[in-house]
């Protein structure tokens, strides 16, 4: 098939690839255009464009797609279809209407729940015991669209948001592959008015842990944040980010040391498994510890 491709980030990068592979006709790759990052905020390509260049794919990042010219640019590329995943850009109607079988986004969640930005951060941080990825039939509103084909997974015990977001990238991209070579036979399914939740963009606001919480909270906070943007504590007047954890036994003062790294909770107990100091790569906890004193009580 002709296909457009739209996508941004890492999370996006395995489908290009899978589509590549297939034998598909990728006529051009739009993804959001170079960013300043760094210390020298030095403009940086995202994952999608240093990729889309070293397969020869045909690169395109408009700041919009409102405007006619981009949008009339978009439709001569006559294609059978888009593949959005995590692109990052609102898509008009008529970008929407422009290719034959219109436009497919791999959504990171089991549609209704978790519609928006962050849906695999929002599904650990809310403890659910499962997740998915739906290949859905794209429509105006965020993410409202049928399903054509849906696949769950289990959300392990000490998962993390990084872990989890690795094996949906994966499962995306084969469920699109699947979706495109049986594309006439699949039949939109609508999403159901019951169970739409939202899973907003996650704010660093959110970040801190808050050890008079149940241990359960504080260990979803931990998971669902890491890597990006990290849980984190003040350890003596030093910011560390928690990056993995589990539940523990143990009780105590809320943010009293238990012993190693193992910490008490408004109620129960987390052991921190991994972490990161400032400047400092992210390290085991029992690595971190031979140069970490936590003292007695963490804030």
């Amino acid at each position: 098939m002709k296909i457009i491709f739209m996508g941004t980030p890492d999370f996006s990068v395995p489908v290009l690839e899978a589509l590549h592979a297939a034998g598909h006709d990728i006529v051009a790759v739009y993804c959001q255009p170079p960013r300043p990052a760094g210390r020298g905020k030095k403009d940086r390509q995202s994952p999608v464009q240093r990729r889309a260049e070293a397969l020869g794919l045909m690169v395109r990042h408009p700041v919009s797609l409102k405007g006619v010219e981009e949008q009339v640019a978009f439709a001569a590329l006559d294609a059978d279809v888009a593949v959005v995943v995590a692109y990052g850009l609102i898509l008009p109607q008529v970008v929407l209407d422009a290719p034959r079988h219109g436009c497919l986004n791999i959504h990171a969640s089991l549609l209704p729940r978790w519609r928006g930005a962050a849906p695999i951060h929002r599904a650990v941080m809310a403890g659910d015991a499962q997740t998915g990825v739906c290949i859905m039939q794209m429509e105006a509103g965020l993410d409202t669209g049928p399903v054509l084909l849906r696949e769950s997974t289990d959300i392990g015990a000490e998962e993390t948001t990084g872990a989890l977001h690795d094996r949906l990238s994966g499962m995306g991209a084969r469920l699109v592959i699947d979706a495109l070579a049986r594309l006439p036979d699949l039949t939109p399914d609508a999403q159901p008015e019951d169970g739409v939740t939202y899973a907003a963009k996650i704010d660093k606001a959110e970040a801190r842990v808050d050890w008079t919480r149940p241990a359960v909270d504080v260990d979803r906070l931990v998971r669902g944040l890491s890597p990006f943007p990290g849980a984190w504590c003040d350890v003596q007047g030093e910011r560390v980010k928690l990056l993995g954890s589990r539940l523990a036994t143990g009780a105590g003062d809320p943010g009293q040391v238990l012993g190693g790294f193992t910490i008490a909770c408004g109620e129960g107990a987390v052991e921190v498994t991994r972490a990161q100091r400032p400047g400092k790569k992210a390290m085991s906890a029992d690595e971190i510890l031979k140069g970490l004193d936590l003292g007695g009580q963490l804030d």
